[in-house]
């Protein structure tokens, strides 16, 4: 691309930005009558498009290059991730940006888009993502010289509510880990899932991961988290880089592991559990039987991290899958020989503190 050493100038007699540019002895001038700087920088944009052989000033519509962006997507991604593309596509940028020419994008316009997210009462997780998605296309747009455009000034509306998460109370663990029964066709029998559901709570693993979790990955004291499996049934590597660890259970945590493969023999999954919304349901049955706040199962993991709060954070976060420091479960077991156990103990404690109710 070639440089361009001006800038658009504000002609307040025709109320428009103007900048003339020349490249290989042609001389051309690009307009933009939107005030203020996002109109100069509009007519730079514009300016720049040109100077750059391999893009049209013109450009196609952002609904067509989202398509494109999509199908790429569709190859390269996981179902999780592209699933996440398509459903933001077409929930937000096709339905507000879609009529926009590629080449004509500016910062007010994602801005008018993230605005109308938190006008709708979106929260703030949601916005972000939103965001995320958008800057994840245009880098793609660059990177296939569709646009020079980079937003440079969109900010997360601040009045974007944030999401709060229900957590289980005092009362509702002591009715967890002493009730194991459910309703089931209008009788009262076991809850086939109850030492998943507790051993969520006793140790903040993702219901992915509980999926996941096979025979080999407990070796009576310590659990190896070395995969999850997605809505999809496919087997993932976990949300994060962090995701694959391995820590020391508590003592509450190995009894219903041990619970679990005693009354469940398995010679593959600890836990033959269904798909995610049937887990869900199999869940809200069990609060709606036994009376516990309505809780979804990853809610379950911040029931954890809120009775471990007290602990300092770098103790829970290994445990959780936030560690920054955490590779692979030689160098972690290594690095932590002896200390997660006083973790688990630790963890043991505030668990007895709160189910006995003291």
């Amino acid at each position: 691309m070639k440089n361009r050493t001006n800038t658009a100038t504000w002609y307040p007699k025709y109320g428009y930005w103007k900048i003339n540019v020349q490249k290989d002895g042609e001389r051309r001038s690009f307009y933009s009558s939107i005030p203020g700087r996002t109109g100069q920088r509009e007519a730079n944009r514009k300016a720049d498009l040109w100077l750059d052989d391999n893009i049209n000033p013109t450009g196609a519509h952002v609904e067509t290059v989202y398509a494109a962006f999509q199908a790429e997507c569709e190859q390269t991604y996981s179902k999780t991730e592209y699933h996440h593309v398509d459903s933001i596509g077409r929930c937000w940028i096709v339905p507000y940006l879609g009529k926009k020419k590629i080449t004509a994008l500016c910062d007010g316009d994602i801005q008018k888009m993230l605005d109308k997210a938190a006008a709708l009462g979106r929260s703030r997780k949601t916005i972000q993502d939103i965001n995320g998605i958008t800057n994840k296309f245009l880098k793609w747009c660059r990177k296939n010289k569709l646009t020079t455009y980079r937003p440079d000034d969109v900010q997360i509306p601040a009045g974007a509510r944030y999401n709060g998460k229900q957590v289980l109370q005092p009362d509702d663990l002591k009715i967890l880990f002493s009730v194991s029964t459910t309703a089931y066709r209008g009788q009262i029998v076991e809850d086939e899932f109850i030492h998943a559901y507790r051993l969520q709570v006793l140790t903040g693993l993702r219901p992915g991961e509980l999926r996941g979790l096979r025979i080999e990955d407990f070796d009576g004291e310590r659990l190896y988290i070395r995969r999850s499996i997605n809505r999809y049934g496919d087997e993932t590597q976990g949300k994060n880089q962090n995701a694959i660890r391995s820590f020391v259970l508590s003592e509450h945590a190995k009894k219903e592991l041990q619970a679990q493969l005693s009354e469940y023999p398995s010679k593959d999954y600890i836990f033959h559990l269904p798909h995610e919304s049937t887990y869900n349901e199999r869940w809200q049955r069990y609060c709606e039987t036994n009376g516990l706040t309505k809780t979804t199962p990853y809610e379950l993991r911040h029931t954890f991290v809120s009775i471990a709060k007290t602990l300092p954070a770098g103790e829970i976060k290994p445990l959780v899958g936030h560690s920054q420091s955490m590779d692979t479960f030689g160098v972690y077991g290594h690095a932590l020989e002896g200390e997660d156990t006083v973790t688990a103990s630790k963890i043991d404690a505030l668990f007895n503190t709160v189910l006995k109710g003291k």
